[in-house]
């Protein structure tokens, strides 16, 4: 591994690997690439899958919007088949109140090109034949939303960003960065690479990366859990990621089965990976009351990820100024976003990088909001609503 790069990335998740390529194919030589473990195997591989702009706040909304069009033309750029199925997104209401939030929502959708709307509860079941009706008094769902495999999309950037000329390393673990008078040490087990330019993108270990510069990244670990059936008779072909928004039980089709998942409001922070039962009562209870059929069927397998939490569950995009030395851009917090947001969170690195005129403007999304509202950490600063 060279000692000295133009640009340092910290993490090889979706999210800097997307950096690496964008990167790369814009001519920036010189991209280096560290990643503790494999590449995605962090929060990446652990994702759900789904990919949606159905937002509340703007600068997702245009996020998810440009990110679902790249996913739509992945396989000519940057190359590879991700099982991309654009079979919709669909959410699941029984409060009038939070219907009527809905309904602002998707006049801002509309207004920004996402083609979602308002059904009824009659439209929501045939769409989704396994939900129960019952209680529900609307549902929002877009068309264009939908899901497809979080590895083969890391594999696809990484694979891409390595023939334009990146350096990928992996089981390289980042323990330190020191601020120098023209740029940043990059302290690895192995050997210290001075350089010019580092990117976070450790995901739920950002906290620790953005201390090291002097650089509040207010990320917390909290472990998601999922689960997935055996084989299910008669499933729709075209069946939607179906979300019950009151207790955030979603699933989609995995093969011949489905993926289901639901947060816990038990889970405490921390970097707990290993599987537990103890979520599997409150699951069972959501499933009997909004889709009774999945009770009926067994768990064949599944797994725990990290969800990469903010105080208002938005992602933090910017770069620290004043600089601690060199350059230091972050990209994390997507609060089980970033792997949907992905390719537009890229392409904004990128430009952010060489001081272009970003596709999106997020500089709503810049660390120092929470600093801005008084105290680090305080929730509300920008509250994302359509959170799962």
């Amino acid at each position: 591994m060279a000692a000295r790069a133009r640009v340092v990335i910290v993490g090889g998740g979706v999210i800097g690997v997307s950096a690496a390529f964008h990167l790369a194919e814009a001519g920036v030589t010189d991209v280096l690439l560290l990643e503790a473990d494999a590449l995605g195997s962090g929060s990446s591989s652990k994702a759900a899958g789904g990919v949606r702009a159905q937002f509340s706040d703007r600068v997702n909304i245009e996020l998810g919007q440009r990110s679902l069009e790249a996913f739509g033309r992945f396989a000519a750029r940057p190359g590879g088949q991700i099982d991309f199925h654009q079979v919709g997104y669909l959410f699941l209401l029984d409060d009038p109140g939070t219907a009527a939030t809905f309904e602002q929502n998707a006049a801002l959708q509309n207004e920004l090109g996402v083609p979602s709307r308002m059904i009824s509860p009659r439209e929501a079941f045939a769409l989704s034949p396994l939900i129960s009706t019952a209680g529900l008094v609307a549902a929002a769902y877009s068309p264009a939303d939908g899901h497809c495999t979080p590895e083969s999309v890391v594999l696809g950037y990484a694979a891409a960003a390595r023939a334009l000329g990146a350096r990928l390393v992996t089981g390289t673990r980042v323990t330190g960065i020191e601020a120098g008078p023209d740029g940043f040490e990059v302290r690895t087990p192995e050997q210290t690479v001075r350089a010019e330019t580092v990117i976070c993108a450790a995901g739920a270990w950002s906290a620790r990366v953005g201390a090291w510069v002097g650089t509040h990244l207010p990320v917390t670990p909290l472990r998601r859990q999922i689960v997935v059936t055996g084989p299910i008779a008669g499933l729709p072909e075209r069946l939607p990621m179906t979300i019950d928004f009151a207790t955030s039980l979603y699933f989609h089709r995995e093969g011949q089965g489905l993926l289901i998942g639901m947060s816990d409001p038990e889970e405490t922070p921390g970097y707990r990976l290993d599987r537990s039962d103890s979520w599997l009562p409150r699951l069972a209870k959501a499933m009997t009351r909004r889709a009774p059929r999945l009770a009926d069927h067994g768990i064949a397998s599944g797994w725990a990820g990290l969800y990469e939490d903010t105080p208002d569950h938005n992602g933090l995009i910017g770069e620290a100024t004043p600089a601690p030395g060199g350059r230091f851009l972050y990209a994390t917090g997507f609060s089980g976003h970033g792997f949907l947001m992905a390719p537009a969170v890229g392409e904004v690195l990128r430009d952010m990088y060489l001081g272009r005129r970003p596709p999106v403007d997020v500089s709503p999304l810049d660390a120092g909001r929470f600093a801005a509202a008084g105290v680090h950490g305080v929730y509300g600063a920008r509250p994302e609503l359509n959170i799962v």
